[in-house]
């Protein structure tokens, strides 16, 4: 150490200041970057991590996965239709408006009239002020996951987001359109945008008037930026062009677990991938047979073996092990004598054709997964036309179901199972939002009795009998492919704690992350 630098640490030292409290600078890449800054456009990892830099929810999962006060200080349950919640004080919005009711209940009447948030927030009546700080949420009947869909209400500024722009309503949500949210913000998050480009840069400075003065974090400028090569990723983590990756592909990780002043994290995760089978495009795929001959025809276990290298768990269903409706009775089931013989008895002796799309930077490995799939299929004479395409492009044509199979990952937020069913193969419902992600259109009225009836079942051994029921009429009816729960990994600098603030859900609390 020369005489500079000692002279600077005895100096803090006697400051009684540690290292990890100097403000530092961190650039972090992904493989894609949000696709608005409005919280309610879409119901994504992506907007999820987004919402926690820029506001702030009522609950969140710690990393333990308890549920922590937030904005919400405290609730409690007032009869077996009412929760009643306490709202934080003194907490100001990036424009400077302070948080109130008010702006909770906006929030959540906005939340009700998303199409990706819908379904969520059907089994709620209402939200009903009390005094500024003071709300309860009341449900049409005795509903069990009130305090898991409260981590999904990130309050927005009700001044900032009422009135005009550009002769639109400021409020206005657009899917994959620019409207004023999608462009603008004011949360209540330990960071503010300060410059955006969409699929180049996105900079976030800390927030003054931040709430949370017991936050330990000591990041004051956040650069993300998007990557989309797994290998290009990590090369630029390895030179220290950035401090931080996420996801660190299956074949990068010994190379950067190895590498002296990087360390690699890995957590297990709920995130299923499964491809979707579209019945309204692709005749074909409304024969149960159809669907289950190509269930069968897909190797599962040896893309988790091959392609992910063991980092991902094999699956057979929606819901991970732990999970309420996890149906242990339900198994992968790779058998291409039996996919071929499927075939012949739906009719398909010969084959049909199938266009297939999947995105090439949103999953581990998506495009090679996407590839392999294709190759099995032709072993039972589907002939496939691949198409793979950026997340930015890719989220709009999945909007509109274009394809005759579809690639999506779904993670339970609320940690419960009926989530998955919810969104990915209950019958769609844009009235109620229910089946919103549901790009296969399979619909089965028992499906949906089950899961509405779930929803209001309060005896967690009843429940869990119910929606493991769900599990297989799904297997039974393969309604999806399912192909396995993905885990997480990311590289970083060592002096970087992302330990610290990351879970299993993989929404990292970056308002808390210390660089020492």
């Amino acid at each position: 150490m020369n005489c500079l630098k000692m002279k600077i640490a005895i100096a803090v030292l006697a400051a009684g200041v540690s290292f990890s409290s100097v403000a530092a600078e961190i650039t972090v890449a992904y493989d894609a970057d949000p696709v608005s800054l409005d919280p309610h456009e879409q119901i994504s990892s992506g907007t999820l991590q987004m919402s926690h830099l820029l506001f702030d929810p009522l609950i969140r999962y710690d990393n333990n996965f308890k549920l922590e006060a937030r904005l919400a200080t405290s609730w409690e349950r007032i009869n077996n239709t009412t929760y009643r919640f306490h709202l934080r004080k003194g907490v100001k919005f990036h424009s400077g408006n302070l948080l109130t009711v008010d702006d909770v209940i906006w929030t959540f009447d906005r939340l009700r009239n998303s199409i990706d948030f819908k379904a969520i927030y059907a089994p709620f009546k209402e939200m009903i002020k009390i005094d500024d700080y003071t709300f309860d949420i009341i449900s049409y009947k005795p509903f069990p996951l009130v305090l898991q869909t409260a981590t999904y209400i990130f309050p927005m500024d009700k001044k900032f987001y009422t009135g005009q722009f550009n002769g639109k309503s400021k409020s206005l949500i657009v899917k994959n359109g620019r409207s004023f949210a999608s462009t603008h913000v004011s949360g209540t998050g330990p960071f503010i945008v300060t410059f955006r480009e969409q699929g180049v840069k996105v900079v976030f400075e800390r927030f003054n008037d931040y709430w949370d003065k017991s936050s330990p974090g000591n990041v004051d400028k956040l650069t993300l930026v998007p990557i989309k090569e797994n290998a290009t990723r990590v090369a630029a983590l390895l030179s220290g062009d950035v401090d931080l990756i996420q996801p660190v592909g299956p074949n990068d990780q010994k190379r950067v677990s190895t590498t002296k002043g990087i360390k690699l994290v890995t957590l297990q995760s709920n995130r299923i991938l499964t491809f979707q089978l579209n019945q309204k495009s692709n005749p074909a795929l409304r024969d149960v047979r159809v669907r289950q001959a190509i269930v069968y025809a897909i190797n599962n276990t040896g893309i988790v073996k091959k392609i992910m290298k063991g980092f991902a768990t094999v699956a057979a269903q929606q819901s991970p092990e732990g999970y309420v409706g996890h149906n242990e009775t339900l198994v992968p089931r790779y058998d291409l004598k039996k996919a071929k013989q499927l075939m012949i008895d739906a009719g398909y002796k010969d084959g049909f054709k199938l266009t297939m799309l999947a995105p090439n930077n949103r999953y581990v490995n998506d495009a090679k997964i996407a590839q392999a799939v294709a190759s099995m299929l032709a072993k039972i004479g589907i002939k496939v036309d691949l198409k793979t395409v950026p997340k930015a492009q890719y989220w709009p044509a999945f909007d509109t179901c274009s394809a005759d199979m579809m690639m999506v990952g779904w993670q339970s937020d609320t940690e419960d199972s009926a989530n998955f069913t919810e969104f990915l193969t209950m019958t769609r419902n844009e009235k109620t939002g229910k089946g919103a992600y549901n790009c296969g259109y399979y619909s089965n009225p028992e499906v949906d009795k089950l899961v509405n009836d779930a929803g209001s079942e309060t005896n967690p051994d009843t429940r869990a009998k119910m929606l493991q029921k769900v599990e297989r009429i799904l297997y039974d009816d393969a309604a999806f492919v399912p192909l396995h729960w993905q885990n997480i990994a990311w590289g970083a600098k060592s002096n970087i704690g992302i330990k610290d603030i990351v879970t299993s859900t993989n929404l990292p609390f970056f308002g808390d992350l210390i660089v020492k």
